[in-house]
């Protein structure tokens, strides 16, 4: 081997030996980033002059204000938390001066901070956002109330309780070490089949993606166009079957419409190969061609959720592509995104180095644990979702309050390696589904624009996962009517919005015109109180056929076993 050969192997092998102590150590480039930040600032000394005189002129300030505060002379805070930061609303964190001032402390330099990480000269925006969601991570975890000896309410609970609060909170700690995660809600307070999940049905199809339940019509009569729905397989398909009040299936069959829904397997190492084309094939189609065979119907009302709707997209598109559009007589798509350049906060997880990093970790066990993809969402939003139930449950002993939405959130399932590694890659990296005929998925070039099918889409104002303006972009490439609706609240809630007198929600809802920017659409509509579910049910009713006699199932599909299935209970 010649010399030059020789130099060039051992750079190779070299580059090759950071890349990989690179992947381990530092997988999302946080250490890289912040020694380029450092060296931007040493390079540029009026600015860190700049930066350190605005540090010294609110340390100034703080200290005058914890001065005052100890003299007992009535002050207002110098460094106000937000309005929606309830770490120290508790009286104890402001009628005392050490803790007040503790608190002031935090704050001042909190905010410091975070300032100047976004006035580092030389980095980028995607360094500067991944920078700051990192820095918030460690800003949220130093937070004094996180401590027990930093917690002006913990240790007066403990001193109340005789220390019983610290024995609770102890085993709490215990119970959530064993099962791996944090307790969002009372673990015990449900059970699948007992308290939720309860619209009577039947399982009428099992095979090796999914089960096909088939719910009990209410209703003399029946649509004949049956409505199939297509839960997202991040999470158990009951989301939208919860309690009697907050189930979608039980008040849709009330309206008389004969429901289908996926339950979908929790796979194991041995679904390591189980790919996208498979939720094509034998997930989506199967449950239309079960749908279609029991109600005697030659098309369908598809609904999808989140990836399920995403996945009902791809599937028209498939449909449009292979000559049977036909199937599907109308689709409906809750909070689902087709187009992901800013697929919002998640966004922080997926550049080169982080995705190589997830697939690692996939590779390692065949799939994705569920309980990893909730902690990077509960990471998106630190305070509320991790934070706020470390303090209740550990340090005040506190059993967090039954809430079977977040009980279902907790209820995780495991994502094939193949798909969910295509999934992330082509779909949120490569933002390829958007692109026409890029994509080829279970042997079709996939076009968005080749579906014609009329579209009644929902998404939700305070979307964090799949932005009400990102998934608005369908409607630029669907050639057919679409209807879209904005309702409040966020990606669950704003979804599992039953109509009550009650109700908080509001929703604006509009036709589009193909084109129409999103914030034109919006500006003159008015907000309608209440859920959006009754529109949908009056956008459904015109599309789903005459009212026949309900079956339930046939000699091809019968009835397996009782809803809620096996697969769910995995």
């Amino acid at each position: 081997m010649s010399t030059r050969a020789l130099l060039q192997d051992q750079t190779a092998r070299l580059n090759t030996l950071q890349r990989d102590l690179r992947h381990a150590f530092d997988p999302f480039g946080l250490v890289a980033t912040t020694l380029k930040a450092q060296q931007a600032w040493l390079t540029h000394p009026a600015e860190l002059t700049g930066a350190l005189a605005f540090w010294y002129d609110d340390f100034k300030r703080w200290g005058d204000y914890t001065w005052r505060r100890w003299q007992g002379q009535p002050v207002d805070d110098v460094f106000a938390a937000h309005p929606d930061d309830a770490r120290f609303a508790d009286a104890d964190w402001t009628d005392h001066p050490a803790w007040d001032s503790l608190k002031e402390w935090y704050l001042f330099n909190t905010r410091w901070l975070q300032d100047s990480l976004f006035a580092t000269p030389g980095l980028s925006q995607g360094e500067r956002n991944r920078s700051a969601f990192w820095l918030r991570q460690w800003l949220n975890a130093i937070a004094p109330n996180n401590y027990f000896f930093l917690n002006p309410v913990a240790m007066a609970k403990a001193l109340e309780t005789r220390g019983e609060s610290l024995v609770k909170g102890l085993e709490n700690l215990a119970r959530d070490a064993q099962r791996g995660e944090i307790a969002m809600t009372d673990p015990d307070a449900f059970k699948v089949g007992e308290n939720l999940a309860l619209t009577p049905g039947a399982v009428v199809y099992r095979g090796p993606l999914l089960e096909v339940i088939h719910y009990d019509a209410v209703t003399p009569d029946v649509y004949k166009i049956p409505l199939v729905i297509v839960p997202p397989w991040i999470n158990k398909y009951y989301v939208l079957d919860l309690d009697a009040k907050k189930s979608m299936v039980k008040y849709l069959t009330e309206q008389g419409f004969s429901v289908f829904i996926a339950s979908w397997v929790n796979p194991g190492p041995d679904a390591a190969e189980v790919g996208f084309d498979d939720y094509i094939v034998d997930g989506i189609d199967q449950i239309v061609e079960v749908a279609r065979s029991i109600s005697g119907s030659d098309s369908v009302n598809l609904t999808g959720y989140c990836i399920g709707g995403t996945l009902v997209a791809t599937y028209l598109a498939w449909l449009a592509k292979s000559g049977q559009a036909g199937k599907i007589n109308s689709a409906t798509l809750l909070t689902s995104l087709t187009d992901f350049s800013k697929p919002g906060d998640i966004d922080i997880f997926l550049d080169e180095e982080g995705l190589a990093f997830v697939e690692r970790t996939i590779a390692q066990k065949g799939y994705l644990d569920g309980r990893e993809m909730a902690a990077s969402f509960r990471m998106l939003r630190p305070n509320s979702l991790v934070w706020n139930y470390w303090v209740s449950n550990y340090l005040l002993g506190e059993t967090p309050m039954a809430f079977d939405v977040l009980y279902w959130n907790m209820d995780t399932t495991r994502m094939p390696q193949k798909m969910h590694c295509y999934y992330l890659r082509e779909f949120y990296f490569h933002n390829r589904l958007i692109q026409s005929d890029v994509l080829t998925i279970a042997g079709q070039p996939i076009d968005l624009s080749r579906i014609e099918t009329p579209l009644f889409m929902v998404s939700t104002e305070e979307d964090h996962i799949a932005p009400w303006q990102q998934t608005w972009a369908l409607t630029r490439l669907a050639k057919g009517p679409v209807t879209f609706t904005l309702s409040s609240s966020g990606h669950i809630l704003g979804i599992v919005n039953p109509p009550t007198p009650t109700s908080k929600r509001t929703y604006r809802q509009a036709g589009v015109t193909r084109g129409q920017a999103p914030d034109d659409w919006v500006k003159d509509l008015q907000k309608v109180a209440g859920s959006w579910w009754p529109s949908w049910v009056q956008w459904l009713q015109p599309v789903s056929g005459n009212k026949v006699k309900p079956k339930l199932s046939n000699r091809q599909y019968p009835r397996i076993g009782a809803a809620p299935g096996q697969y769910v209970m995995e």
